[in-house]
């Protein structure tokens, strides 16, 4: 009986924040292990369906850099990275595209749908509905810079009742060419801000930001973390998170978060606990 009554005990400490943010959108960038272990897959669509029966409105902005890697070198073609982006040549785009916008979107969409959700799958080329520019077409070939969200596509699915699954994908302005790969941390933050989300999330596989000594930083403003990335505490791919996270803070979106992947309902946790699992970024107090 006492396991009956500690479980209704949880779900009365969630309510707050339940009723906080029914309606809310959430933008939650999805990527990591979380979207390579069979079980933490399961687990992460069962959390999304929760939050989706709950009322709040879940947009996932997923990536798939593992899967890409693996591919280009089942097929020897080179890739690299500048400051934890990817180096995008011709060829390199067109296996980003088959594997994003092909494979993983899908196999995300048809698990929501199985957990009872109602989850579509898109990219930014669907109605022109994500459009870039190279970010620095010498060094980067065609990975991409977001110039235009057409937020009434994600509103619209949301209407609908759906959740919308987005492959970070943009189209060109130009015909003929291939379009453009979008870091996902970065896609993730521009859509938050474009949709007008309440928060969005990044999972990853690490604590959150961690200090020098590899503990945790629970919250950050700004001006601390352009400091933690002057003194080389905040490096490699961990900037483009905290720097999409500036930006969506900036955007309008109250609060960015970055959250360990590899905990079972991490989402859940963050979300509907007083204390949280990761890092928040949030606007300074002036």
């Amino acid at each position: 009986m006492q396991k009956k009554i500690d479980t209704v005990n949880t779900l009365i400490d969630a309510f707050p924040f339940i009723k906080m943010f029914r309606d809310q959108i959430v933008v939650i960038k999805y990527g990591g292990a979380a979207q390579i272990d069979p079980n933490l897959k399961d687990k992460f669509a069962k959390d999304i369906a929760f939050l989706y029966l709950l009322g709040l409105k879940p947009v996932i902005v997923h990536g798939g850099g593992k899967r890409i890697n693996d591919i280009l070198e089942k097929l020897n073609i080179e890739t690299s990275f500048i400051e934890g982006q990817r180096v995008t040549s011709r060829e390199n785009m067109e296996v980003v595209e088959m594997v994003l916008s092909g494979s993983i979107n899908k196999e995300i969409a048809s698990l929501l749908n199985h957990h009872g959700a109602k989850a579509i799958g898109i990219s930014g080329k669907d109605a022109n509905f994500i459009k870039a520019t190279p970010k620095d077409e010498k060094k980067f070939g065609f990975t991409g810079t977001i110039t235009e969200v057409e937020s009434k596509i994600v509103h619209d699915l949301l209407n609908d009742g759906f959740i919308p699954v987005i492959a970070p994908i943009a189209t060109s302005q130009n015909a003929g060419e291939p379009g453009f790969n979008i870091n996902a941390d970065l896609a993730a933050s521009k859509i938050a801000v474009a949709i007008g989300a309440r928060k969005v999330m990044f999972l990853t596989d690490t604590l959150g930001v961690l200090d020098k000594d590899k503990k945790l930083l629970s919250t950050l403003n700004q001006t601390q973390v352009e400091a933690l990335k002057v003194d080389g505490t905040i490096q490699g791919g961990m900037i483009p998170k905290v720097d999409a996270c500036l930006e969506a803070i900036d955007g309008g979106v109250k609060k960015a978060h970055i959250i360990d992947g590899r905990i079972e309902h991490s989402i859940l946790l963050e979300l509907f606990t007083s204390e949280g699992i990761g890092t928040v970024i949030k606007k300074e107090v002036k």
